[in-house]
């Protein structure tokens, strides 16, 4: 199921699982987890984009051999806040999603995510191939960590 509201995302979790997040392109889907505290968001591997259902498989196959409990895909809004072509696409893909899993999946705002990954990754001195080869899932990182973060606000506040 997708939930709009994180807040009713947390709601649909089962307990003991960490949280997987993505980055969704056009050529390649970013991939990160959680630990199971759902405290830290951990980058995890990239997966080159083939079509839907053979990138809807290596992802699923991941995320059970990591016994995922829920999805964070990153929500590619305009700077202005507003959804264009690529929100759509990505709405379109978790859609498709729901029709394969029963994990329950929320967006996160991901504007300036990769800008934010590829700036860490240039303090970190690491080589334009290598940041080439990772950035797609260190910016997943970016947005599971900033859901992540919002759901430990949230469980503060109950």
């Amino acid at each position: 199921m997708i939930y709009e509201e994180i807040s009713d995302f947390l709601g649909a979790l089962p307990s003991h699982r960490a949280l997987a997040g993505l980055d969704l392109g056009t050529v390649t889907i970013g991939v990160s987890v959680s630990d199971l505290f759902l405290s830290v968001a951990t980058p995890l591997e990239t997966i080159k984009r083939k079509k839907f259902t053979v990138d809807a498989e290596k992802l699923l196959s991941l995320l059970t051999a990591r016994n995922i409990g829920g999805i964070v895909l990153g929500l590619p809004r305009n700077m202005d806040g507003t959804e264009g072509a690529r929100c759509q696409s990505t709405r379109a893909f978790a859609r498709n999603l729901t029709r394969l899993t029963d994990l329950p999946i929320t967006f996160w705002d991901e504007r300036l995510s990769t800008v934010a990954a590829e700036r860490a990754l240039l303090e970190a001195d690491t080589t334009r191939k290598r940041r080439a080869e990772v950035i797609d899932h260190v910016a997943a990182a970016y947005i599971l960590q900033g859901a992540l973060d919002r759901i430990r606000h949230l469980r503060a506040e109950s």
